[in-house]
């Protein structure tokens, strides 16, 4: 009988051992606080738990893990298991999807954006820069196109832009430094501190941001269609972590990035709804550029920084000419719904 007892209760132990082990965390690093640039991941993690019944969970925090510009670095390292970054904050890094950041791309909304980034995550090329930091891209975080808030006299015509400090980073700041534009490329956290200071005149950001890291609230106008092109911010995951999930886990991550996404969007498209409500209330002009001034910039901007890019990109052994090529291509064939 004691032999029997001993023997049910190692079993019963190691039952339980094998249901611990069953059992996943995952550490997520963001930044600033909950708001709709970061809805995916929350509801990733939301979804992740329900299908796994609670054993797989996303612990997800905002600055307590990484600074915004070390995520990277800490998914290398493994110091967490998935992190979302802006490949501008560290171009010589992530410089495959910094085609995505090129301005005056002609992307129009978030389904293009969204559309475009999925094709170039898909890259062979984007897949290998990335692994050199055990990172693999998951999903990306589409945003609308930057605009950007100011005090003073809006500026409203390319000749006002000459020596603007703007907070821009990237591609942003490339073209805002081809029309005479000084970009600095603080973080988003200290955007509202730098241009509460004076260190820049302008802030360029996408809608949630300006209301998020409260550069709305300094603005006395925004510009309504400058439109000169976005950042691209993916989310990705350690290699090590992903590969050693479980099969079930990894199908349930995998499986709700899509369901993710469309949260996003919709999300988003709540907010944009809303924006010119928000104007309003704080009482900020929406400024209207002239299409001339704008054609004006494009051609300042645009094609010298696009060939450019591409030009750097070959001579670093990486394909220049056949990422932004894909990218015209996707936009094409989503606009013709092929």
């Amino acid at each position: 009988m004691q032999k029997l007892f001993g023997a049910g209760v190692t079993a019963a132990l190691s039952f339980a051992f094998a249901g611990e082990a069953l059992a996943t965390e995952w550490n997520v690093s963001l930044w600033g606080k909950r708001r709709a640039f970061t809805e995916h991941v929350e509801k990733l993690a939301e979804l992740v738990s329900e299908k796994t019944n609670g054993e797989f969970t996303l612990n997800i925090s905002y600055g307590g893990l990484s600074k915004n510009k070390e995520n990277l670095d800490g998914i290398s390292i493994g110091a967490f298991e998935m992190a979302q970054f802006c490949a501008g904050y560290h171009r010589d890094k992530n410089r495959v999807i910094t085609v995505l950041e090129l301005p005056f791309l002609g992307v129009s909304n978030l389904e293009e954006e969204m559309a475009v980034s999925a094709a170039v995550y898909s890259h062979p090329a984007a897949a290998e820069e990335m692994a050199q930091w055990n990172a693999k891209l998951l999903m990306t975080s589409p945003m609308p196109q930057y605009n950007i808030v100011g005090t003073g006299e809006p500026r409203d015509e390319l000749k006002d832009f000459e020596g603007m400090r703007v907070r821009a980073t990237g591609g942003l700041g490339k073209a805002f430094e081809a029309v005479g534009g000084v970009p600095t490329s603080v973080t988003a956290t200290e955007a509202y501190q730098a241009m509460e200071s004076g260190v820049v005149d302008t802030v360029a950001f996408a809608q949630h941001a300006h209301l998020s890291f409260g550069t709305i609230n300094q603005a006395e106008w925004w510009t309504a269609n400058l439109n000169p092109g976005t950042v691209n911010c993916p989310v990705v995951v350690n290699i090590d972590a992903y590969e050693g999930l479980s099969d079930e886990h990894r199908a349930a991550l995998d499986s709700s990035v899509s369901e993710a996404l469309d949260h996003y969007l919709a999300n988003y498209g709540e907010l944009l709804k809303k924006w010119d409500s928000v104007l309003e209330e704080k009482g900020v002009q929406k400024v209207e550029i002239a299409d001339g001034e704008i054609e004006a910039f494009k051609a300042k901007a645009a094609d010298p920084i696009r060939e450019a890019w591409i030009a750097d990109m070959e001579s670093q052994g990486l394909p220049g000419q056949e990422l932004y090529d894909l990218v015209i291509k996707t936009l094409e064939d989503h606009r013709s719904g092929s």
